[in-house]
């Protein structure tokens, strides 16, 4: 959520709430609810200054936080032989996304079909 990382990022320059506010000229209640979660949508706008105050960026306010299922994934050691095998025999990135894209949609007919 927005708001637990501008809190935290807040609190991590050592900030109040009016000190943040004052600095990203925003209103020190709206802000309050954002990090409290009591608002949930902020207009670009309001992220661009607080992000500014906050000395980062509106990507990095925006970025998704990584949860337990999208964390990334350790390749076992059979992986990494298949894959080096791969590009060692000029797979090609472009070639690996179009088999991939080809393995979507052989999924998507066969549920197609099963419909």
């Amino acid at each position: 959520m927005i708001g637990i990382k501008i809190k935290e990022m807040r609190q991590e320059k050592g900030y109040s709430i009016s000190e943040l506010a004052n600095i990203a000229d925003v209103s020190k209640s709206y802000l309050s609810h954002i990090e409290r979660g009591l608002q949930s949508n902020p207009s670009l706008q309001f992220l661009y200054k607080v992000a500014k105050a906050l000395g980062t960026n509106l990507e990095y306010l925006l970025e998704k936080e990584q949860t337990e299922n999208d964390a990334p994934i350790e390749l076992d050691d059979e992986w990494v032989v298949l894959i080096r095998g791969a590009v060692e025999d000029g797979l090609k990135k472009e070639d690996f996304r179009e088999y991939l894209n080809y393995i979507k949609f052989q999924a998507w007919m066969k549920e197609q079909m099963s419909k």
